[in-house]
């Protein structure tokens, strides 16, 4: 079987992205880094001008819809994407390019109190969870993002943010 076609497949079929080491144990004898990196780039080409693409985001390569078929998959999906409130979205930002930070800390950037609320959602969508706790009294805890917070954002390291100044004129 082509090493092409088995890696494809198996991208196509895969629920959570794959990095370049697992794919690279897919075969008997495992091929280079080099070698899936190149089957990897002649794939990307070959989907170019499809309705998915290829592309890799911090947790590894995956198969995702184009941009552009966003209304068709409207249309199938009726239901919605959860929305955040603005208080949650200044929330997971502060945690995002701060991290790791405490609940403490969210509250004093953003002046007011955080509900224990949004920090659960965002747990539970894991995009978020405890990586540790500040040695100070009480112990809080520590939060930072997770590796399916960036898949799903589709960037492949945090340093992909877009930089602050940026963010000040998308909110005005």
């Amino acid at each position: 079987m082509s090493p092409d076609k088995v890696v494809e497949a198996v991208l196509l079929a895969s629920e959570e992205p794959l990095s370049v080491k697992t794919l690279g144990r897919l075969f008997e004898e495992r091929m280079s880094g080099a070698a899936i990196e190149n089957i990897l780039s002649d794939l990307q080409e070959k989907w170019k001008d499809s309705g998915l693409q290829l592309s890799e985001s911090a947790g590894g390569w995956r198969f995702r819809t184009s941009a552009e078929m966003k209304p068709y998959f409207d249309r199938l999906h009726a239901k919605k994407a959860p929305r955040y409130s603005r208080a949650a979205l200044e929330t997971l930002a502060i945690i995002a390019y701060r991290q790791p930070v405490t609940r403490g800390d969210i509250e004093e950037i953003r002046g007011v109190a955080v509900s224990a609320q949004i920090l659960k959602a965002f747990e539970e969508r894991e995009w978020i969870e405890v990586v540790g706790h500040r040695e100070v009294p009480g112990r809080p805890s520590l939060y930072a993002t997770t590796v399916r917070f960036l898949d799903d954002l589709n960037l492949k390291s945090l340093s992909d943010l877009p930089p602050l100044e940026d963010i000040g004129s998308v909110a005005s």
